[in-house]
C-alpha cells in the first residue's frame, strides 16, 4: 500500500465515522428530549464531540499531508498532531464536562423521567451504527499489522497515524457508552429510581476523559518527536547491511515527522579503501531500496565513518 493510498484509507475512515457520528447524535439527542434521559443526552453530546473530532482529525489530515516546500523541507506533517491534540482537547472539554455534570445533576434532583422506549431503539441503530464503523478501522489496523507482521494490538499503540487511532478509540468508546446508556435506562427502569440514569451519565464522562487523556498523551509524544516502529527500524537496518562495500550500522536514528513521513539518518561502516564514488552510490542505493519498500520513508541521510569512531 503507498502512502496516498494509506491517506485516502484514513480520510475514508475518518469521512465514515463523521457521517455516522452526526446521524446517531441528532437520534439521541431526539431520544434523550423525549424521555428525559440523562444518559441519552450524554450519549448525544458524545457523538456531537466525536462529529466535531473527526471535522479536526479531516482537517489534520489534509494540513499535514502538504507535500515539502523550500519554507517546509520535512514536510508539514507534524501539523496533523496539533490538530489531532486540538481533537482530543475538544472531547475532553465538551464531551466529558456535559456529560459528568448532567449526570450529577440528575443524581442530586432525582427528578422522574419518561418512556424509555424510543431510547431503546435509538441505542440499538446507534449501536449498529457504530459497530459498522469500527469494523472499517479494524479492517485498516489489521492491513497494516499483516504488513509489518505484527500483532494489530501492536499496531494501535505504536501507530503514527493518529486518525486510525483516534477513530478507534472512539468509535470503542461509542459502543462501551451505549452499553452504559442501556445499562441505566434498565436499571432505572427496573428500579423505578432515576439515579441510576444519572450515575451511567457519569460513568460515559468518564469514559470519554479516558480516551481524550489517551489521544492527548499520544499526540504530545509525536509532537516531541518519536523514532520509527521497532518493526521499521528493524527493515532499515536489513536494507542498509545489505548494501554492497557496507560492514555495519554504528548507529540509526529514526524520527516520524508525520503519520506518513520518516526521516533516517544513520552512521555507516564502510569496507577499507572504499572509494568516494562508490559511497555515493551506495546512498542513491540506499534511499531508492528503503523507499520502495516502506514509501513513507521520505528522507535517508547516510554519515560514512568507522565502527571505532
Amino acid at each position: 500500500m503507498t502512502e496516498s493510498d494509506g491517506q485516502s484509507q484514513s480520510v475514508r475512515t475518518v469521512i465514515v465515522a463523521g457521517a455516522v457520528n452526526v446521524a446517531v447524535a441528532a437520534a439521541k439527542v431526539v431520544a434523550g428530549l423525549l424521555s428525559g434521559s440523562a444518559a441519552v443526552l450524554s450519549e448525544a453530546a458524545h457523538s456531537f464531540a466525536d462529529t466535531t473530532t473527526e471535522v479536526l482529525l479531516f482537517v489534520a489530515l489534509r494540513r499535514g499531508g502538504r507535500r515539502a516546500d523550500p519554507g517546509r523541507p520535512f514536510g508539514y506533517g507534524r501539523e496533523s498532531y496539533i490538530w489531532a491534540l486540538l481533537a482530543a482537547v475538544f472531547t475532553f472539554v465538551s464531551g466529558a464536562g456535559f456529560s459528568i455534570t448532567h449526570g450529577v445533576h440528575v443524581i442530586a434532583s432525582a427528578k422522574e423521567t419518561g418512556d424509555y422506549t424510543v431510547s431503546y431503539v435509538v441505542l440499538v441503530v446507534s449501536f449498529v451504527l457504530e459497530s459498522v464503523s469500527l469494523m472499517r478501522t479494524v479492517r485498516q489496523v489489521r492491513h497494516r499489522a499483516k504488513r509489518w507482521g505484527i500483532s494489530p494490538a501492536r499496531v494501535l499503540r505504536r501507530t503514527p497515524n493518529t486518525a486510525i487511532k483516534a477513530v478507534f478509540l472512539e468509535d470503542s468508546a461509542a459502543l462501551i457508552g451505549l452499553g452504559l446508556a442501556g445499562a441505566g435506562l434498565g436499571l432505572a427502569e427496573l428500579t423505578g429510581d432515576p439515579v441510576w440514569d444519572g450515575i451511567a451519565s457519569v460513568a460515559i464522562g468518564v469514559l470519554l476523559l479516558v480516551v481524550a487523556t489517551i489521544l492527548a498523551r499520544n499526540n504530545l509524544a509525536l509532537l516531541v518527536g518519536r523514532s520509527a516502529r521497532e518493526p521499521v527500524q528493524d527493515e532499515i537496518r536489513r536494507e542498509l547491511s545489505a548494501l554492497p562495500y557496507v560492514r555495519g550500522i554504528v548507529e540509526l536514528l529514526t524520527l516520524q515527522l508525520g503519520p506518513d513521513d520518516i526521516l533516517v539518518v544513520a552512521k555507516i561502516d564502510f569496507a577499507d579503501h572504499v572509494m568516494a564514488a562508490d559511497v555515493k552510490n551506495v546512498a542513491d542505493e540506499a534511499r531508492r531500496r528503503l523507499t520502495a519498500h516502506n514509501p513513507a520513508i521520505r528522507f535517508v541521510f547516510l554519515n560514512p565513518t568507522s565502527a571505532g569512531s
